[in-house]
C-alpha cells in the first residue's frame, strides 16, 4: 500500500470509557487504542454521541476525559493522540446549542453531522444552510447506511454540490461489514466523489473495529490516487483547512442484480 497512507487521522471514533455506546471501560479503551495503532492509527477525533435521543455529551466533559484517557495512553507508551470531538446528532434546535458543539477542528469550521438511520429529516437542508451562515460545514456521518439516501442517492448529492456539505465514509463500510450493498454504495460514492474522508467509527474491538488499512486498501483498488487524497483530507479537517470537493457525476442507485 502506499506509503503516505501510513499514520491514519481517523476522524470518527468512539473510544472514550462509559460516556455513549462505545467502549464500556477504560481498559476497553485501552484495548482499543492499542488496536487503532496496530491498524495504522496516529491520531483520533474521540467523537461521542451528542444530543440524540440517549446521550448529551458536552463540551466541557469531553475535554477533560480527553485530557484524562491521553494520560493514561502516554504513561503506557501507547503512541497515540486524541482530540476532542462530538458526533452531533440533527436536531430542530442545533443553532441554538451551537455554544455545547464541539468541531473536527479547534476554530469549530467542520462538524461531525450525524443523521437519523432511517430517514432524511425535511429541515435538513435549512440547518446546513444555518450552519454556512455560522460559518461551519458539516461533515455527513456515514450517509451509506442512512435509508433514504440508499434508496435516493440524489439526496446525498445535492448536500454536496448544492448546500456545500462533506460526508465521511465509515471504514467497515468499504471493507464490506456492513454487507455487500452498503459497501457497493460506499463504493459508489467514493467513485462519484461525493465523500471526502473515511474514518473508523469504532466502537467495540468484538463488532465495530478499525479497519482502517482494509478501508484505504478498497480505496487504492478503486483509484491509486484515493489513499492520499482521502489521508489529506482527514488532516485538513482536523486542521481546519479547506477540502476541496470534486463531485464528477450523480452517484447510481444500488439495485439487487446490477451487473455493471
Amino acid at each position: 500500500m502506499n506509503k503516505m497512507t501510513s499514520d491514519f487521522v481517523d476522524l470518527h471514533c468512539h473510544i472514550l470509557p462509559n460516556i455513549d455506546d462505545g467502549s464500556p471501560t477504560l481498559e476497553d479503551s485501552i484495548e482499543l487504542a492499542r488496536a487503532a495503532v496496530k491498524d495504522g492509527v496516529r491520531y483520533i477525533l474521540a467523537t461521542p454521541h451528542h444530543m440524540d435521543r440517549y446521550y448529551m455529551n458536552h463540551g466541557n466533559q469531553i475535554k477533560k476525559q480527553v485530557q484524562q484517557f491521553q494520560e493514561v495512553l502516554n504513561r503506557l507508551k501507547i503512541n497515540l493522540t486524541i482530540f476532542p470531538g462530538q458526533e452531533v446528532h440533527l436536531n430542530g434546535d442545533l443553532i441554538n446549542n451551537l455554544d455545547d458543539v464541539l468541531g473536527i477542528d479547534t476554530n469549530r469550521k467542520y462538524i461531525l453531522l450525524e443523521l437519523p438511520h432511517e430517514m432524511v429529516p425535511n429541515y435538513l437542508e435549512e440547518i446546513v444552510f444555518q450552519l454556512s451562515c455560522e460559518g461551519i460545514t458539516p461533515v455527513i456521518a456515514h450517509p451509506e447506511r442512512n435509508a433514504q439516501i440508499i434508496a435516493d442517492p440524489t439526496r446525498l448529492y445535492n448536500l454536496v454540490v448544492n448546500q456545500g456539505a462533506l460526508a465521511q465514509v465509515t471504514a467497515t463500510s468499504l471493507g464490506g461489514s456492513f454487507g455487500k450493498k452498503v459497501q457497493w454504495i460506499s463504493k459508489e460514492f467514493v467513485k462519484a466523489g461525493l465523500v471526502q474522508v473515511v474514518a473508523s467509527d469504532a466502537h467495540k474491538l468484538l463488532n465495530r473495529n478499525f479497519a482502517m488499512t482494509k478501508a484505504y486498501f478498497e480505496l487504492e483498488q478503486l483509484d491509486t490516487k484515493l489513499p492520499e487524497h482521502f489521508s489529506n483530507n482527514a488532516r485538513k479537517l482536523l486542521n481546519g483547512e479547506m477540502v476541496e470537493v470534486n463531485v464528477t457525476r450523480v452517484p447510481k442507485k444500488y439495485r439487487k442484480f446490477l451487473l455493471f
